[in-house]
C-alpha cells in the first residue's frame, strides 16, 4: 500500500545545521563548538574552514564544496547524502559558512 511505504520512509532522521560564522573557530557559537565535537560526519562546503574543522577531530568529513574546476555537486545530492548519513543514527553536522539562516539555498 501506497499509505505504508510513505509511513516508513518518514523514519526520523537528525542532521544538525551549523553555521561557521566569519571563519573563525573563537567565534562559533558554543552550541555549534559542542555539537562539532561530537560529530561523526561533518559535511561542508569549503576547504578553507580548517579552524572550525579542527573542532570536529574525530569525524569523518564530506567536502561538497566546488574543487578548482569542479562544480558542487548539485543540493539534492547534498540532501541525500545528508538524509542517509542521518538515518544511520549517527550526530551529523552540516556546516555552512556564515550565518546559514541569512546566506544558504
Amino acid at each position: 500500500m501506497a499509505g505504508d511505504r510513505t509511513v516508513a520512509a518518514r523514519a526520523e532522521v537528525t542532521v544538525h545545521l551549523v553555521g561557521a560564522g566569519p571563519g573563525d573557530p573563537e567565534l562559533i557559537t558554543r552550541r555549534g563548538a559542542a555539537l562539532l565535537v561530537q560529530a561523526e560526519h561533518v559535511v561542508y562546503d569549503r576547504p578553507s574552514m580548517a579552524g572550525i574543522l579542527a573542532l570536529a577531530p574525530t569525524a569523518i568529513r564530506h567536502c561538497v564544496g566546488k574543487h578548482g574546476a569542479t562544480p558542487a555537486p548539485p543540493q539534492h545530492e547534498i540532501n541525500a547524502l545528508l538524509v542517509d548519513l542521518g538515518r544511520t543514527g549517527a550526530c551529523v553536522v552540516r556546516l555552512k559558512a556564515g550565518d546559514p539562516f541569512v546566506v544558504s539555498r
